[in-house]
Parts: structure tokens; sequence; C-alpha cells
């Protein structure tokens, strides 16, 4: 069996960024950039399930020949491999064209069963993109998983967090799974799986040649105006008593059709 991890590499959020003078001039900031601390938890769960389950690891990564530092990471902790699409050609596009690359690369893989990620990301927070993955597969989707109970008979069984409780879920495989922070504690990269990692050779396809194209993002803002001001006032409401007050009060709302 087969699992991917799905890598993202974002700013370190426990540095300070370095911001020079000639940075502010030209509008930029120089962030030191890890592997996103969500996919950490996927990269460790995806460690211990080729344990226990005998799976095959991949970390797959989008971004530009840098984010390989992030898939190296991954390398270290002890996924078996990694692959980078590379999207430094890409424009135009967002979260769907992200989501539409990263299926495609899954695909590229052969028979996957089975897809990790982290909760979101802690640049954008949007934990959207494995939504769209998932949608794009065609494969169910389980979020907020604390534990993964069996992996048998075609299934994957899991524990997640629910408004107000935990449930135990079972669904078919394949299918991509978002873990929190609960399922594990994430091991450091040994010594010797530093050394392995910074040897990778981690091959780069180009989105282009997943059939993702420069302009092919969905979401877009036409028309957009700023609502009209809204002018109001204060009235003060007399009478005699508290229930001619609540009764001209009550008028007045449904004069202004707020009830």
């Amino acid at each position: 069996m087969k699992v991917v991890v799905l890598i993202k590499q974002t700013p370190d959020t426990a540095e300070l960024p370095k911001v020079s003078a000639d940075d502010v001039r030209a509008g930029k900031v120089k962030a030191t950039m890890v592997i996103n601390p969500w996919d950490e938890y996927a990269a460790e769960e995806a460690i211990q399930l080729g344990d226990r389950f005998d799976f095959d690891s991949v970390a797959i990564s989008m971004g530009s020949p840098e984010a390989v530092e992030a898939l190296k990471h991954a390398l270290a902790m002890g996924v078996g491999a990694a692959a980078l699409v590379d999207n430094t050609a890409l424009t135009g596009g967002d979260l769907f064209t992200t989501a539409d690359a990263l299926a495609a690369a899954i695909a590229a893989q052969g028979a996957v069963d089975l897809v990790l990620c982290g909760k979101q990301s802690v640049d954008d927070n949007g934990g959207a993109v494995y939504a769209g993955v998932a949608v794009k597969l065609g494969w169910p989707l389980v979020t907020g998983v604390t534990k993964i109970v069996d992996v048998a008979n075609g299934r994957i069984t899991v524990e997640r967090l629910v408004e107000g409780g935990q449930e135990v879920l079972s669904v078919p495989l394949p299918a991509v799974v978002s873990v929190g922070k609960e399922i594990n504690d994430p091991r450091y990269p040994s010594f010797m799986g530093i050394r392995k990692a910074s040897k990778a050779n981690i091959p780069a396809t180009a989105a282009a040649s997943l059939g993702v194209a420069s302009g092919a993002g969905r979401t877009s803002w036409t028309n957009v105006r700023k609502p009209e001001e809204r002018k109001s006032k204060v009235v003060m409401i007399d009478g005699a008593s508290a229930q001619e007050k609540a009764a001209k009060l009550a008028d007045a709302l449904i004069a202004e059709k707020v009830i």
C-alpha cells in the first residue's frame, strides 16, 4: 500500500522576519522557510503507518525549487520518497489550481491508497487545498482525525473530533485524511536522516506537465462594490410608562422594517 503526504513550505513563525532598508524599499520581507508545522503530524503518521501496515510513503509538495528543503525535512524524519511540483512558470492560479496540480501528481504516483495532510497551513490557514484534492480525485474526505484505528479490508477506520465530542468513522480506500496535532508527536530528524536527505535527488515536475496551465484559477472577483453607507440617528423614546415606551419602540422598529 502507498500513502502520499502533502507538504507545504511556509515561513517560520517561531522566528522574526529579517528586514533591511533595501527590503523595505523593494517591498520585500525575508523570512526563514520551513516545513509547515501542521504537515509534520501528517508525515509522522505516514511513517507510523509504514511500521504498522507496511505502507510505502511519498511526500509531495507544490512550490518553487526551494520547496525541496521542506521535502528534505520529511525525508529526514523517515518518509520514504519525495516529489516536487514546480510552479515557477505558473501564474494566475489559486487554491483550486494547487489542488488540481497536487491531485495530478498523486495520480502520477500510480496506485495510491491514502493521502495524508495537515489540518491547515500557517501562512493562509485556509484548510481548503486538501478538500479540493479529494474532490478532484473523487475520494472520500475525512477531517479532524485524531487517531487512525485500523486499515483493513479496503477501509480505513479513524477517530475524529466533532463539535461536542468524538466519533469513530470508517470509509473506503482510497481516501484523503487531514490530521490534527492530537494524533501524534512528530519526531525530530536524526543526524543520519538529515545526511541521507541532504543527498536525496528529489524529482521536480513542471505544473504544466501535469496539465495545469497558467491563468487556470477558478476564483475571480468582478463588479465588487463598496456597500452604500447607511446613516443612522439616535431617537429618544418618551412615554408616561414603560408599556407606552415599549409600544412606541415597537412601532418605530416596524416602521424601519427591523421587525
